[in-house]
């Protein structure tokens, strides 16, 4: 007999994050506990996992991509807010810091990951370049306008935004990433499903039959709850996280860059799914889809909540990290015009992921 959905630790997980964030909320608790609260952390976000693909898999592409990428989107912001809100001065990049490592993360990271497995297991692996170009080019506009003008605008002291700079850096971003949205999942969805190496689409994975409504539907729910698990137990995690970043002599910019690879586990972990079932565009659109997010969905959040938050916003990269960002786009121009790729493509990528980490922590 096959289980209920309410014994299976994909629903477990989650609701005992739930009960576990009651009482760690907002308290200092021991090492033993810390410790054990990272491994739930971890469990419910694999458990978010499983069930946005559940739901991934009931809508099909590229919608499966788009509900995981806000899905993970949700942490990220709700992760920056709670930790800008109960900060002090050194939260005042942290938005910053954390939706650059996103971006740098998913760009090179998830995408390295992905054009790497694919080409280890198929020999090249093919995408639409026509759909992938434009999440690329949506990526770096969105990244130059939000990340890199504020270095260099005059209005404000610093590489941070004036007030009627922020508004419109916000707005543009949403229009922008609302238009991608609308491309992506009604005018041009053909631009973003797999297609084969002659270039013709491929048919949904066939190995699976489609959930149930209300299978996803539930899946749905308990993703939600995992996210808000994932999000509150997050916070928990986050003194301990600093304190650890602190002692070891870092920049406290490697804390934006752990909740970037916290956050974007979720999505590393469907994307190299794909690749293995030779569904680069998958990939591609989790990776790009995200980083998208990670920029137009959280800037504007981030710009209405200063409303209430007295530490400034500092969004203006560093030259290092504008380096990086115009290698990163550079390399991936590269790689998604021919529509096709190998592993040296997925082992470029993931060396420009290395070298920011390394930079991260030795500036």
């Amino acid at each position: 007999m096959k289980n209920s959905i309410w014994t299976r630790w994909t629903t477990l997980v989650p609701l005992a994050g739930l009960v576990v964030l009651a009482p760690t909320w907002g308290r200092d608790v021991g090492v033993v506990v810390e410790v054990l609260i990272a491994v739930l952390l971890a469990a419910c976000v694999l458990a978010s996992v499983q069930h946005a693909e559940v739901v991934a898999h009931r809508v099909g592409e590229p919608f499966g991509s788009l509900v995981l990428a806000v899905a993970v989107t949700v942490i990220e912001v709700g992760l920056i807010v709670t930790l800008m809100v109960s900060g002090g001065s050194d939260t005042e990049s942290l938005a910053r810091d954390t939706v650059f490592a996103a971006a740098m993360i998913t760009c090179n990271g998830i995408v390295g990951v992905a054009l790497l497995l694919g080409a280890l297991r198929f020999g090249t692996t093919h995408f639409n370049a026509e759909g992938t170009g434009a999440a690329l080019a949506t990526v770096a506009t969105l990244a130059t306008t939000c990340l890199v003008l504020p270095s260099f605008t005059t209005s404000a002291s610093g590489p941070v935004f004036s007030p009627s700079q922020l508004t419109f850096a916000a707005i543009a971003s949403l229009v922008l990433y609302l238009t991608f949205v609308f491309t992506q999942t009604v005018r041009h969805r053909d631009f973003f499903l797999p297609v084969s190496p002659e270039g013709e689409i491929l048919p949904e994975d066939e190995h699976a039959t489609p959930p149930s409504d209300r299978t996803a539907l539930t899946s749905l729910a308990l993703l939600l709850v995992a996210l808000i698990a994932v999000v509150g137990l997050a916070k928990v995690e986050s003194h301990p996280i600093e304190s650890m970043v602190a002692k070891a002599g870092l920049p406290h910019a490697v804390v934006g860059v752990a909740i970037a690879l916290l956050v974007l586990l979720p999505e590393t972990l469907a994307a190299a799914r794909a690749a293995a079932r030779d569904r680069i565009q998958t990939s591609l659109n989790l990776a790009y889809g995200s980083a998208m997010a990670s920029i137009g969905l959280t800037i504007p959040v981030i710009a209405v909540a200063t409303i209430w938050i007295d530490t400034p916003l500092v969004l203006g990269l560093g030259d290092t990290q504008i380096v990086l960002l115009a290698l990163t786009m550079v390399v991936s121009v590269l790689t998604v015009v021919p529509g096709r790729a190998t592993r040296l493509q997925g082992s470029l990528h993931l060396v420009v992921l290395a070298v920011y980490i390394f930079l991260a922590m030795q500036p």
